[in-house]
C-alpha cells in the first residue's frame, strides 16, 4: 500500500460494494471516501456499506458527506429533511442552529461517518444568482455568516465530526455554477478582504478542514487559474497570510469548470502542489489509478506536507457508534421537530428541491 493514495477521496458507485470496486479499493488504499444519494437506500444498508469500506482500509479512512441541510442533504432520502442554511438565516435564531448541527452529528455518528464537508461560510452577495449557492448561505454580511456558521460548526464538531468550511475563497461573486462552468470573478482584493475572506479569517481555528472553489479570481491570478489549482490562493492567501494549518481539500474534481479545461492527472498534480492535500473524484470511479499514477509526478514536499496534514486531521476521527432502527428514529423525529419549529407546520411538509434544470442535487 502506498501511502500517497492517502491523498485520494473518491466516490463510491452504488448502495453496496461490488467484487470489482473492492478489489480496487483494497488494491489503492485511498485516504478516504464521500458518499452520495446513490449510495445511500435504507438505514441498515448506509451503515453496511460504511463499515465494508472501513473494513477494506488499513487505516481508519475520512467518510465524508455533504450534510448541510434543506436542498443539500443527501440523508433526506432516508427520512426528514432538516432546514437549510437560508432558512436558519430568515429566522434567525441561533439555538436552532445548534440543534441542527448536532442532530447532523449525531446522524453521522450512528452511520459511521466522520467528516462533514459543511459548513458553507460562503456570504451570499446574490440569492438568485446560478452559481450552486442557492439557499445554501447563512448570511447576506460576513457577521451573519460567522455567527451562524460558528454555531453550527461548534454544535457538529461537540459530537465527533470533523467540519469543512467551503468554498474557498467563494463562488458567491460569479454568476455561473461550477458544476458546468468555468468561473472568473473581478472582486477586488480590498472587497474580498472586507467580505468572503472574513468568515476564514474568524473561523480558521476552529475549521478542521477547508475545501476549494473552482473559480478564478482576476485579482489575485492575472492568468486563468481556479482556486484549487492557485498556489497564490491556497499557499500564498490561506496558509501564509491568513494562517489556516488544518485539512485542505479540493471541491469535486469532476466538475465542468475544470473537465472542460485540464485533464484528470493535470487536476491532481497542480491541485496538490497548490497547497491541496487531498483531492475529490467524486464520480470518475474508473480513473483512480490515473490519479494514482499522477500523485508519483508530485514534488516529495508537496506530498510530505499533505501528508502530515491528513495525519494531523485523522487523530481526531471518532468512531462509528452502536447503530439501531431505535436510535436512527428517535433522531429523525427530532429532525422533524426541529423542521417544525423553524418553518411552521404547513412549510414543513414541503420538502425542498433543485428547481435549476442545470445542477442536479446529487453533483452538489
Amino acid at each position: 500500500m502506498e501511502r500517497i493514495n492517502q491523498l485520494l477521496v473518491t466516490g463510491v458507485p452504488g448502495c453496496e460494494l461490488d467484487a470489482q470496486t473492492a478489489s480496487l479499493f483494497r488494491k489503492l488504499q485511498p485516504g478516504g471516501y464521500i458518499l452520495f444519494g446513490r449510495n445511500i437506500q435504507s438505514p441498515q444498508q448506509l451503515r453496511k456499506l460504511i463499515d465494508d469500506l472501513r473494513d477494506l482500509s488499513a487505516h481508519e479512512p475520512f467518510i465524508m458527506i455533504d450534510e448541510e441541510g434543506g436542498r443539500v442533504s443527501r440523508l433526506k432520502l432516508l427520512g426528514n429533511e432538516s432546514p437549510g442554511a437560508q432558512q436558519y438565516r430568515e429566522h434567525g435564531d441561533l439555538e436552532r442552529v445548534k440543534r441542527h448541527g448536532t442532530l447532523t452529528g449525531q446522524l453521522m455518528r450512528l452511520f459511521g461517518m466522520n467528516v462533514n464537508l459543511g459548513p458553507v461560510v460562503e456570504v451570499a452577495l446574490d440569492d438568485d444568482a446560478d452559481n450552486a449557492l442557492r439557499g445554501r448561505c447563512f448570511g447576506t454580511t460576513p457577521e451573519q455568516v460567522i455567527s451562524f456558521a460558528r454555531a453550527y460548526n461548534q454544535a457538529l464538531r461537540a459530537q465527533g465530526i470533523l467540519s469543512c468550511g467551503k468554498h474557498f475563497p467563494g463562488y458567491a461573486g460569479v454568476k455561473v455554477d461550477p458544476h458546468h462552468e468555468f468561473g472568473l470573478t473581478h472582486r477586488t482584493r480590498k472587497q474580498l478582504e472586507q467580505v468572503e475572506l472574513l468568515p476564514y479569517r474568524k473561523l480558521s481555528a476552529e475549521l478542521d478542514a477547508v475545501m476549494t472553489s473552482h473559480t478564478w479570481y482576476a485579482s489575485i491570478d492575472p492568468e486563468a487559474l481556479p482556486a484549487t489549482l492557485s498556489h497564490n490562493l491556497i499557499q500564498k492567501l490561506l496558509r501564509e497570510d491568513i494562517g489556516y494549518g488544518g485539512l485542505v481539500i479540493t471541491d469535486d474534481l469532476d466538475m465542468g469548470a475544470l473537465l472542460n479545461r485540464y485533464s484528470l492527472e493535470e487536476c491532481v498534480r497542480l491541485a496538490v502542489e497548490a497547497g491541496n492535500d487531498q483531492v475529490l473524484i467524486c464520480h470518475r470511479i474508473d480513473a483512480l489509478p490515473l490519479a494514482a499514477t499522477a500523485l508519483n509526478r508530485i514534488s516529495t514536499s508537496a506530498v510530505d506536507r499533505a501528508l502530515a496534514h491528513i495525519e494531523t486531521a485523522r487523530t481526531r476521527l471518532s468512531p462509528p457508534r452502536q447503530f439501531s432502527d431505535t436510535a436512527y428514529n428517535a433522531l429523525d423525529a427530532a429532525v422533524w421537530d426541529l423542521r417544525v419549529d423553524t418553518l411552521g407546520h404547513e412549510r414543513a411538509k414541503e420538502r425542498s428541491s433543485d428547481k435549476s434544470k442545470r445542477s442536479p442535487v446529487e453533483k452538489y
